[in-house]
């Protein structure tokens, strides 16, 4: 998930530069989003990890 939110915000920083603000801003937008997705999904993990650690010490 991060690989493709690293795409979306190649693709909104290449747009941004060609001057197509629309599509740069809507990328960035996805970006963003897949972004915090995957962020909320690790913290996840890491709390279950934590908790798993807690439970077989």
């Amino acid at each position: 998930m991060l690989k493709w939110a690293l795409i979306f915000f190649v693709i909104s920083l290449i747009a941004g530069f060609l001057g197509f603000s629309g599509i740069s801003a809507a990328t960035a937008t996805i970006a963003r989003v897949l972004f915090g997705i995957a962020l909320v999904i690790f913290l996840i993990f890491l709390v279950l990890a934590l908790l798993a650690g807690n439970v077989v010490v």
